[in-house]
């Protein structure tokens, strides 16, 4: 018998028809006949994936994976909408996915206060397996459909498409069972269910995590009724059904609280492994409720009806995002024209001590032999480089550079490792405000360095002077510190070329050039200039020639922005060691990251806990003996707009979100190609925003805006303003420019309710509704000739929702509520 007809499925297909006619890139499909029974034509539907964000839905259902098929009685060419009333047209759901669900924080109705209050037990937690998705239904009584999310069949292009795998699995285990097609086929259509399996096979497509004999295969984790509401059974039945046709079970474990759900995954967090086993993360699955009376009422509310079945997932950064990592750094190093090198990857997978030592191994072995990197980039291979890795890692030599990568020190595989140097110079490289000074003091104090600064030379040209200083002390010294900002290559290669000629040019002797590297080159400008800006506020005129400026001009502000803009990364071969140092560090731990790292580097002992403390206080303490008369004029340069400088790296996070759009099983999304297209075009011009901001009121907006810039200016005169918060709402772009919504704009409080948070209360409720719509950051424009003020007008159109020439040809995508910081600044550029 069929599956008894439903006229609420039907009029949901009916309705995407309907929709995919009006907006078809909202909604589209695509048919194919199907495998098993030609003469069926399937239609496969597909939503546009960023559109799944949005309250209320643009869908009519949110599924994620949906097949149909035209039930007998009309003109197979007459399409709902296409002069036929679209009810005498019936239609049957052949295959259902999963409704669409979203990771812990992606969404509002998917943070931890918002499933206590909106879902209840029992929390059933699957392993996410790591593989692409199979569909497994009953086209007839005795035929089955199998799909991948999207597609059925063969793929241009692919020997074997991801449904052709998936099947050749399937029969493989009717054959073990002793079954038929039919079997299956007929308990799938008497039950009118969808088999929702994981193609884990590693000889067809490596993923990430990798998988043995015993495990590779069809991994079931769902089976769902093929109607149009949401509706998947337990998997104490999913289980059972796995073990009678042949599939692998799904490993799950069920808790009783969000509480507890929230513990258990946080704990599996800190080490990303399951068992002893690494995990990729886990799908909860629930059920929607409503929230009970004394339950936090403000916490986002779910998009789905109470006792709808309700999924999220939980993904752990490590170590799966590390072995994506390294996969992906390795096909760009395959892919690279030129010689490979670890300064060519994005900084953004280069932040683990673990990652930089992978780099550094996988460079030689492609150099060693590239016979085993041929198929790479198609997807094989991956797992078995990653294992040789981590082999290595357990020799002696692999853990010996592994705890000097950790510390920041690790050297690079040259003849220079072999060299014994007589002499050191270490070299600073920072920004005013990093601390390199009074770390400088406090190795000095606790090795007895020679150190000479930069900032005590006045004179019109300092820097042979300086060079001449460094070259006298290493007369007396085997360790001196040439303390300078060293952030050009010129100051750099200054010292490399004192250091090759010392003593003299005949008889060099072999010198070190050691770095303190403080990169600003993997944080966001607006984050290392309120850390350095509020440093030298901080140490007010205790400095040879740059104090705080107390006046509204606040120049020395300025003179950091300027250091940022000039800075000159350090690249590989500069120097012949480094000591990476973070900016964020209070002064104590800045000393102890340097003394571990001199310690390692150049072999010394390690000295005693008190003497480490009493150089910090010898650091705090310090003050110049000489300093530079403060005669310059400060000029206050009236600004043009106030604007909320956001501490974002927007080619980190941008690039990240665009990065993911390829979705589960290798499809990838229209309007995610069409950002991802437009954004590359940015990148390669140099057209993305490096100090990027939201424009909160301009001079051109007076006398009307007065009072918000009043508000303003008070802001921005303060010694270290209020943070404020705000949340990035979608990507809006067209053929000319892209920007960034901003939504939610609100203070950090961090110290109770002062003076400042008072101020930024004021000037939040100068905000009026029309300001907040027009709230925006510029990510980048196509060109010169194309203004920024673009970006404004495109945003406000698109807020406003009316059909008109801006927005005319512009698309949209949710970016996920990702939050940023910042501060109100008066600015001119």
């Amino acid at each position: 018998m069929a599956p008894a007809f439903s006229n609420e499925d039907s009029q949901l297909i009916a309705n995407l028809h309907a929709l995919s006619n009006k907006s078809p890139k909202l909604v589209k499909s695509s048919t194919y006949p199907a495998p098993a029974d030609p003469q069926t034509i399937v239609r496969s539907w597909k939503m546009n994936e960023f559109k799944y964000y949005d309250i209320p839905s643009p869908f009519p259902t949110l599924a994620r994976g949906i097949f149909t098929v035209d039930l007998p009685g009309s003109s197979e060419s007459e399409e709902a909408g296409e002069g036929k009333d679209a009810t005498e047209q019936k239609y049957r759901i052949v295959a259902r996915g999963y409704d669409k669900f979203f990771n812990i924080g992606e969404v509002p109705w998917c943070t931890w206060p918002s499933l206590e209050a909106h879902t209840a037990a029992p929390y059933t937690l699957s392993l996410k397996s790591n593989g692409c998705i199979i569909f497994i239904a009953a086209l007839t009584p005795t035929k089955l459909l199998i799909t991948s999310k999207h597609s059925i069949g063969p793929v241009a292009n692919s020997p074997v498409s991801h449904a052709e795998a998936g099947e050749k699995w399937i029969r493989k285990y009717l054959e073990q069972k002793e079954k038929t097609e039919a079997d299956l086929a007929a308990h799938l259509w008497e039950n009118n269910w969808t088999a929702i399996a994981e193609l884990c096979d590693d000889s067809f497509e490596e993923h990430v995590l990798a998988y043995p004999p015993e495990r590779t295969g069809l991994h079931l984790h769902g089976l769902n009724v093929a109607t149009k509401e949401f509706k998947t059974l337990p998997h104490e039945e999913v289980d059972a059904f796995a073990k009678e046709w042949g599939f692998i079970t799904t490993a799950t474990i069920t808790m009783n609280s969000i509480e507890e759900v929230k513990e258990f995954t946080t704990e599996i967090g800190k080490t990303g492994k399951w068992n002893g086993e690494a995990v990729e993360g886990f799908v909860v699955r629930t059920h929607v409720t409503e929230p009970p009376v004394d339950k936090d009422r403000s916490a986002s509310a779910s998009p789905y009806a109470p006792g709808s079945s309700f999924f999220f997932k939980v993904k752990f950064d490590e170590p799966y995002m590390m072995y994506r990592d390294w996969r992906e750094v390795t096909k760009s190093l395959l892919s690279s024209k030129g010689p490979m090198s670890a300064s060519s990857l994005p900084k953004s997978k280069m932040k683990r001590a673990e990652t930089k030592l992978y780099v550094r191994w996988v460079i030689e072995e492609i150099k060693k032999d590239r016979k085993p990197f041929e198929l790479y980039t198609k997807g094989k291979g991956i797992i078995a480089t990653r294992e040789r890795f981590l082999t290595w890692l357990e020799t002696e030599q692999g853990k010996n550079d592994m705890e000097k990568s950790q510390k920041g020190i690790l050297e690079r595989i040259t003849i220079e490792e072999a060299k014994v140097y007589e002499k050191t110079i270490i070299a600073p490289i920072a920004i005013p405000g990093c601390g390199k000074t009074a770390v400088s003091v406090a190795l000095a104090h606790i090795f007895g360095f020679g150190h000479t600064q930069s900032d005590d030379i006045h004179v019109k040209k300092p820097a042979p002077l300086f060079i001449k200083n460094v070259t006298t002390l290493l007369k007396t010294h085997n360790v001196v510190i040439a303390d300078k900002n060293n952030h050009l290559r010129q100051h750099r290669q200054a010292l490399r070329e004192a250091a090759a000629k010392y003593p003299n040019s005949n008889h060099p002797i072999p010198i070190r050039l050691l770095a303190l590297n403080w990169s600003i080159a993997d944080k966001p400008q607006a984050t290392v200039h309120r850390i350095c800006g509020d440093r030298v506020t901080a140490r007010g005129d205790n400095h040879q020639t740059l104090r705080a400026d107390s006046t509204e001009a606040k120049s020395h502000e300025e003179v950091v922005w300027l250091f940022i803009n000039s800075t000159e990364d350090l690249a590989e071969d500069e120097v012949d060691a480094v000591v990476d140092m973070e900016m964020e560090d209070d002064l104590e731990t800045s000393i102890r990251r340097a003394v571990d790292g001199c310690i390692s580097i150049l072999n010394l002992e390690r000295p005693t806990d008190e003497k480490i403390k009493e150089a910090v206080d010898v650091a705090l303490g310090y003050s110049p003996t000489v300093k530079k008369p403060d005669d310059q004029k400060k000029k206050t340069v009236a600004p043009r707009y106030f604007g909320l400088l956001a501490e974002l790296d927007l080619e980190e996070v941008l690039g990240k979100k665009l990065d993911s759009i390829t979705s589960e099983g290798g499809e990838t999304s229209e309007m995610g190609a069409q950002a991802l297209t437009f954004w590359n075009e940015l990148k390669s011009g140099k057209r993305v925003a490096k100090r990027p901001h939201v424009t909160i009121v301009h001079q051109k907006s007076l006398p009307g805006e007065q009072m918000l810039w009043d508000k303003c200016t008070t802001l921005h005169r303060l010694a270290q303003p209020p943070l404020f918060s705000a949340k990035l709402g979608d990507l809006v772009w067209n053929d000319e420019v892209m920007a960034v919504t901003v939504d939610d704009l609100q203070v950090v409080i961090e110290d109770g309710e002062g003076d400042e948070v008072r101020l930024a209360r004021a000037f939040l409720d100068a905000l009026t509704e029309s300001i907040r719509g027009r709230l925006h950051i510029t990510v980048g424009t196509k060109n010169s000739n194309v203004l920024p003020v673009q970006a404004k007008v495109l945003v406000e159109a698109w807020r406003d929702g009316a059909d008109s020439e801006a927005i005319r040809n512009s698309r949209s995508m949710p970016l996920g509520g990702i939050v940023v910081n910042g501060r109100i600044k008066g600015l001119n550029t």
